[in-house]
């Protein structure tokens, strides 16, 4: 991906502090613990990996907060997810101004390792890329995309790291938009299995913003970008994780979507380039 640095007053690295509050979490696939608080009603931590987990108690310990260096190659990861998380706020507040859908409010973004804490309870290190709507920040540990090329087999590479935060920021729209809330109280109507259809239709909701994001920047796609982007979007399909978890496919549990459907609809936002076409919860 072709990109230069570019600075945001809502972006925060937090990786140089480590220990302070550390939550236990447990559960999770593969080491990668997703999280969602309150699943039908009231704030929600939406992550990209499949397999979330109910969060209603933590246990913490005090450690003593330690700061750190960072290298040169982890300052230029920071530099670069600073960097595409301007992009993507520059884009939403053009698609907003385009579609006369209101006034973009930019979220906030904070890379941590080890454990944060957010308005949406405690992450610990294991925990993926998510997004808390009660403070509106998009959270990462950018260990993930490590776990995320090794252990679930994508690809790699930076176009991967930018599809994610695309998505993560792609649950902030949803929350502008009041997609998010919605979707929540029609929940808490429903059984496990028609809750579990409503997920899933909103994180390929935000598969399509990202795609939607891509498409408006297409100037600084290099070759391979796209690739890497449906490379990362197979890799968390719930029918690849639970295939390679616990070699069986249960869709009445996907939370996220298949591997075909985040593929599906990441193109379908980057071919159509209309925000009009996200409509995924008549077509499941």
């Amino acid at each position: 991906m072709k990109w230069k640095k570019q600075k945001s007053d809502s972006f925060e690295d937090r990786r140089a502090i480590s220990g302070g509050r550390k939550a236990a979490v447990g559960g999770g696939i593969i080491g990668v613990v997703i999280l969602l608080l309150n699943a039908f009603g009231g704030d929600t931590g939406q992550m990209i990996g499949s397999g979330l987990e109910m969060f209603n108690q933590t246990q913490e310990q005090n450690q003593n907060t330690q700061t750190r260096e960072l290298s040169d190659a982890e300052q230029q990861m920071g530099d670069f997810t600073e960097s595409v998380f301007v992009y993507n706020n520059a884009t939403w507040q053009k698609i907003f101004t385009e579609n006369n859908i209101g006034t973009y409010q930019k979220p906030g973004m904070v890379l941590f390792s080890e454990s944060v804490e957010t308005a949406c309870g405690s992450a610990s290190a294991s925990s993926g890329p998510f997004y808390c709507p009660a403070d509106q920040k998009v959270y990462m540990d950018l260990v993930f995309f490590e776990e995320l090329r090794t252990r679930f087999g994508a690809k790699g590479g930076d176009f991967a790291i930018a599809y994610v935060i695309a998505h993560e920021v792609g649950h902030h729209v949803q929350t502008l938009l009041g997609t998010s809330k919605k979707i929540r109280q029609l929940q808490q109507n429903r059984n496990e299995i028609e809750g579990n259809k409503l997920s899933v239709a909103l994180e390929l909701q935000a598969d399509f913003y990202a795609g939607l994001w891509a498409h408006y920047n297409k100037k600084l796609l290099e070759a391979g970008d796209i690739e890497e982007a449906l490379s990362a979007a197979h890799a968390v399909g719930d029918d690849a994780i639970q295939s390679k978890m616990q070699g069986h496919v249960n869709q009445e549990s996907f939370t996220h979507g298949s591997s075909e459907q985040r593929m599906k609809w990441f193109m379908k936002g980057y071919e159509s380039g209309d925000i009009r076409e996200h409509d995924t919860f008549s077509q499941l």
